[in-house]
């Protein structure tokens, strides 16, 4: 590390940046209704948003760590309008790498033999972690567990709501994994994942049937400081209902900060 600086003011803090990890977010308080927790986040990321539009590199690479990432992505993208869509993204990849840890654990073979993993939708409990291309050594992951059973009752909601299982044992949120996970984003995005999938939240254009501007979590492909969305993959009727269910959620987010965009 070459130095650090701190900074009060965004318009400062921004100027010609290349890297910007906003991972502060107000948190929900007791008895906070989701819409007034999406208020008060709204408002700073607005500001961020029209900061990174003013001052920040128009190659910026933006990741938003604070919750609801997507939705707050979402609204930093819209106060952007002279930065390119792409260059905002949301954190998924804390649900990506807990997905890889269960399936791990389950066929006993290390998390880094596991490929072709994809996370879609909003980084919350309706987040559909999906295994049906995943491979071990060009096995099927899939064929391997063999239990459907398993997938629906045991693996999507361990990984959905982990982060909650982290808060009620330990009374604080889970910082170090997801410190890592950003890392693992960030690094990924500049550096490239040499034809792996990784998961990225991101801006739709239309892929899925998702609708465009949605700040929804796809698998990618990253290479040369950029991400592709793996194309073509069948979408099964249960898959469906998971993306459907997700992305319903990310719709009435964005309906509960349309005044700020």
């Amino acid at each position: 590390l070459a130095g650090m600086e701190a900074h009060s003011d965004p318009m400062t803090a921004f100027k010609d940046v290349d890297y910007a990890l906003l991972i502060g977010s107000r948190p929900r308080g007791p008895g906070m209704e989701r819409a007034e927790l999406l208020a008060v986040n709204g408002e700073i990321f607005t500001a961020q948003g029209k900061a990174l539009n003013a001052v920040a590199s128009r190659n910026v690479k933006v990741l938003v760590v604070g919750n609801p990432a997507n939705t707050n992505a979402y609204i930093a993208m819209k106060s952007a309008p002279d930065l390119p869509r792409s260059n905002f993204t949301a954190m998924l990849r804390l649900d990506h790498n807990r997905a890889l840890s269960q399936l791990a654990a389950k066929t006993h073979k290390p998390v880094a033999a596991i490929q072709k993993m994809a996370v879609w939708g909003n980084h919350s409990p309706t987040m559909y972690a999906d295994y049906r291309f995943a491979t071990i050594d060009g096995a099927s992951v899939k064929d391997m567990i063999g239990d459907h059973d398993w997938n629906a009752n045991t693996f999507l909601p361990t990984v959905g709501k982990r982060g909650a299982a982290i808060i009620a044992a330990r009374g604080v949120s889970s910082a170090a994994s997801a410190a890592n996970a950003a890392i693992d984003h960030m690094r990924d995005w500049a550096l490239g994942t040499n034809g792996q999938w990784v998961t990225m939240g991101i801006p739709s254009d239309g892929h899925y049937g998702i609708p465009k501007d949605v700040m929804f979590g796809f698998p990618v492909i990253c290479e040369a400081g950029s991400y592709r969305i793996v194309e073509g993959l069948p979408i099964d009727a249960f898959s469906q209902q998971c993306i459907d269910k997700t992305l319903k959620e990310l719709l009435d987010e964005q309906a509960g900060v349309a005044h700020l965009v």
